[in-house]
């Protein structure tokens, strides 16, 4: 009988002091250009602040209407939260979003596509759609815990 029976599965057992030693040669877990791109992502990345994202669906859907001067800069940005929240609740392969939150991000892209009107009330009918898909999906994260509401 082997004395490792004797041991509990999680203890390490160490090899007897005349078992020969193998040398294993260590390999990265990504090459250059792997590197790279985790690099240039993480330069790249901005943490969701959503005291932001509700300030600008304030400012869409407040009791005013946006500032005519700021409605293109509103509009991009309410755009960018967009991606971000959509890039949120589909990211993760095993919690796979719900029905609502594939309808929001689906319903999401065209208007993320549209360029800014030239029109002032037609950028602020843009800009108060972006927000409340936006809305509907921030809310629909929180609810599921895929995001922490604002406390």
């Amino acid at each position: 009988m082997s004395l490792t029976v004797l041991v509990p599965e999680n203890d390490v057992v160490p090899p007897p002091p005349d078992a020969p030693r193998r040398a294993t040669k260590w390999t990265p877990p990504l090459d250059a250009e792997g590197l790279w791109s985790v690099l240039e992502r993480i330069k790249n990345w901005k943490p969701l602040d959503l005291e932001k994202v509700f300030d600008d669906l304030d400012t869409a859907i407040g009791n005013q209407p946006p500032p005519i001067a700021t409605t293109g800069d509103l509009i991009d940005r309410l755009c960018g939260h967009l991606k971000q929240l959509s890039d949120i609740a589909v990211a993760d392969k095993q919690y796979p979003p719900s029905a609502e939150m594939v309808q929001l991000v689906e319903r999401g892209l065209p208007l993320r596509e549209k360029c800014v009107p030239a029109d002032y009330q037609q950028a602020v009918g843009l800009a108060r759609r972006l927000a409340f898909v936006t809305s509907d999906l921030v809310e629909e994260l929180i609810e599921a815990r895929y995001i922490k509401g604002a406390e």
